[in-house]
Parts: structure tokens; sequence; C-alpha cells
């Protein structure tokens, strides 16, 4: 399983297309940095193939005043978290 990081919104960058096309069946992707935009429910459709495995960044959703904004089939995890989906993956693909 990989974990593929996104730190940018998919309404302004096409890096989320890449990051989908290049995940498997059990990879996770994270959003983090403005990224964190993608979890609204209004840019959502942009995920819609990874169901259960999409996750955002507590405190860059913090930051830009998006928490409690995010769609419900986003996971929310803080820092303790990102580290925890790191430490699961095989391996950690960032997308800039």
């Amino acid at each position: 399983m990989k974990l593929h990081i996104v730190n940018r919104s998919p309404a302004s960058s096409h890096v989320y297309a890449q990051a989908v096309t290049a995940m498997g069946p059990e990879d996770r992707l994270l959003l983090i940095e403005d990224g964190v935009q993608g979890a609204l429910p209004q840019l959502i459709r942009y995920y819609e193939d990874i169901p259960g495995r999409l996750y955002a960044l507590h405190e860059d959703l913090e930051a830009r005043g998006l928490l409690g904004r995010c769609d419900a089939s986003v996971q929310v995890v803080d820092v303790d978290g990102f580290v925890q989906l790191t430490e699961e993956a095989e391996q950690t693909v960032s997308w800039y």
C-alpha cells in the first residue's frame, strides 16, 4: 500500500488527477496544505473514485478555516494520524 500526498487544490491544479490515476486499489490519499480544499463537498467529485481512502490533515483544514466543512466521506487526521498513515505505507509519493 502506498500513501499519496497532494498539496494543491483540485480547483487550481491537475496534480490530483495524476495522483488518483497512479493509485492502486489499496492506496490511500492524504490532502495537505491547499490540497485540503479538495475535501469540501463542492470539490469532492475529483476524488469520487477512491471512496474510504481519502484523508485530510486537520491542522491544514483549521489554518484555512475549513474545519468542520469537509464532505462526510473524508477522514480527517491530525499530525499523529499523518505519521500513522506514513508508517502503514510501504511507500509515500508526494504530488506537487
